[in-house]
């Protein structure tokens, strides 16, 4: 049966503030569709974002919600988490609010493989709050802080994750809209911490300082650029130069926090602590 995205939306708090063209609604779409698709009630999901663009998704979106201070929407999670296990916890952050100001927190969060979806939207700069460039802009980009490009390389969130102890990682694209549902899809279902990477087009922030200036040619971009992990075993690595890799890159099981640490305080309390 067809999902209608409205139903799970605070219709009520529209028209939403994001730019014309904006890859954010794609990514919130899929998420929705993902939650559909696993048979979440509103009640039993939480939605927690921190700071920019990815945070607007909070005033619109129709479950339990709440915003953070910027870069610390998974250190609120995890707090919430070890409240109520039993709720679904989804974090919906961004490249600047959680690969930059919250990247700390991001190692860490995937170190303890606490039950948390992450839905990282990297739109590739710092969107709402001026332009900056973010560890996610790609090497040699304009943005407001780097007018003659930025020199440093960017990180690879996914490979940062998996090094980090992360037991769910994926990536897709705007463009590959279908593969980030079923990517979403995984991770809500997976036990431990889970990260999907949503590539998306910023063509007022990001697109017009880099020669891309209307949202077709960023979906183009995508669509010449990304590379299934699954075709890339067949790839040489000519062929792959200036390629990014998209699909599922982990999916294991190790302990879950939360019920490490429930075990832990039954531990203590048998030995009469209070």
């Amino acid at each position: 049966m067809a999902v209608h995205v409205q139903d799970y939306l605070r219709m009520h708090k529209m028209p939403h503030i994001w730019c014309p063209g904006c890859g954010t609604g794609i990514a919130l779409g899929a998420v929705v569709r993902a939650i559909h698709n696993v048979g979440y009630s509103r009640d039993e999901v939480i939605v927690i974002t921190g700071i920019g663009c990815s945070a607007r998704t909070n005033a619109i979106i129709d479950f339990n919600t709440f915003q953070t201070t910027h870069g610390r929407a998974l250190s609120f999670a995890t707090g919430f988490k070890l409240t109520r296990p039993e709720m679904k916890v989804v974090v919906i952050t961004g490249d600047g609010d959680g690969a930059g100001i919250g990247g700390n927190h991001l190692i860490h969060t995937c170190r303890r493989n606490i039950d948390i979806t992450t839905i990282l939207i990297n739109n590739s700069i710092y969107g709402m709050t001026g332009g900056q460039y973010s560890p996610l802009t790609p090497q040699g980009s304009y943005a407001t802080t780097a007018p003659y490009g930025t020199v440093e390389p960017s990180f690879d969130i996914c490979k940062l994750a998996e090094g980090a102890g992360a037991t769910y990682v994926g990536r897709a694209t705007a463009y590959h809209v279908t593969l980030l549902e079923q990517l979403v899809t995984k991770a809500l279902k997976h036990e431990g911490f889970s990260l999907v990477e949503a590539i998306t087009q910023c063509p007022i922030g990001y697109g017009r300082r880099n020669k891309m200036k209307s949202p077709t040619e960023m979906l183009k971009w995508q669509k010449e650029h990304a590379v299934n992990v699954k075709a890339a075993a067949g790839m040489s690595p000519e062929q792959l130069e200036g390629k990014f890799l998209i699909g599922e890159f982990v999916n294991k099981t190790a302990p879950e926090y939360t019920k490490l640490y429930q075990k832990l305080i039954e531990d203590a309390q048998s030995k009469g602590a209070k």
